[in-house]
């Protein structure tokens, strides 16, 4: 269930935008001071903070800069405020609020404005995970990036640092020759350490091993003089 912070100290608006909320069946904790909603925020995973900016016990202004700076959460927060001044508003957004809405407003508009907001955070979060989960595919190889993960049909397949590298370089330029000055300057260790010409050869060498790349039909084959190319379409 999507969660909103409000933090409102004038109560009948208050109960008003919490009772429209959860009619739109977003769950909504309810704060009238500062000092209360710092306390929920770090115990729930809060989506949106909607936060007026005059409060009993301090500024609204400064709650924002307290999650953009102290917190560095980047959850996407609306100021509902009656300070509608042109400099009011430059604050508010400096302050680090994605949206600034004055006093009196109309529910309805609050509501859309609720909506797409969320919707964009599933979209945004559903695209996420479809890049984390995007596979390359070689021959029989499933090559997971960004999880840095080899399979070679459902086998597991472990690789050093360096050998992901490699992997990750071929993988970008199939078919492309690779000269060993092109390889060597992907391969740095992580110190920074240059890698010599026969440890290119050896990490070469281990990788073959480790993806049955076999002398009958080679996968990465050696073009004298020239360097290495991975042999196979990548998809």
């Amino acid at each position: 269930m999507n969660t909103i912070l409000l933090l409102e100290d004038e109560a009948t608006l208050r109960r008003s935008i919490q009772f429209k909320l959860e009619k739109e069946g977003y769950h909504v904790i309810s704060c009238d001071t500062i000092q209360n909603a710092r306390m929920q925020f770090k115990s729930a995973a809060i989506g949106l903070i909607l936060c007026d900016i005059m409060l009993s016990d301090g500024s609204g202004l400064d709650f924002c800069a307290y999650i953009r700076e102290e917190l560095q959460n980047d959850v996407q927060f609306i100021f509902l405020t009656a300070m509608d001044t042109e400099l009011d508003i430059v604050m508010g957004y400096e302050t680090g609020a994605d949206d600034y809405i004055t006093k009196p407003f109309s529910l309805a508009i609050l509501m859309s404005k609720i909506n797409n907001i969320f919707k964009r955070i599933e979209k945004n979060s559903r695209s996420e995970a479809a890049e984390q989960k995007k596979a390359v595919k070689s021959g029989s190889l499933i090559y997971f990036p960004n999880e840095m993960q080899l399979f070679i049909g459902n086998q597991p397949v472990e690789l050093t640092r360096n050998e992901y590298r490699l992997l990750q370089l071929f993988l970008n330029h199939p078919k492309q020759v690779l000269s060993k000055t092109q390889i060597l300057e992907q391969m740095f260790d992580a110190d920074g350490n240059f890698i010599d010409d026969n440890t290119v050869a050896v990490n070469i060498l281990r990788l073959r091993e480790k993806i049955n790349d076999s002398e009958e039909k080679r996968i990465i084959k050696n073009i004298r003089g020239m360097g290495y190319v991975w042999d196979l379409e990548v998809e």
